[in-house]
């Protein structure tokens, strides 16, 4: 998943070498932290979240196989 994530953020961002995702994982979760370079926040956010609401329903559709919910805070 955290492959999946990269790759489908490096094009965004003008820094993809700063790009971190970080697992969390509960029992009946897993959280992942997207960490990118401050000035590519807004880039991965969009206009109104629409750019972060598309790459979370990609991601959350990627994991709907698995038992654990799945979860994507970009920071």
């Amino acid at each position: 998943m955290e492959t999946l994530i990269q790759t489908i953020i490096e094009p965004l961002v003008d820094h993809p070498e700063e790009i971190q995702v970080n697992v969390k994982e509960d029992s009946s979760k897993m959280v992942y932290h997207l960490t990118v370079h401050p000035d590519d926040v807004g880039k991965v956010i969009g206009k109104n979240g629409r750019i972060a609401k598309a790459i979370r329903t990609v991601v959350y559709a990627a994991g709907s196989d698995t038992k654990n919910r799945i979860y994507l805070d970009i920071m």
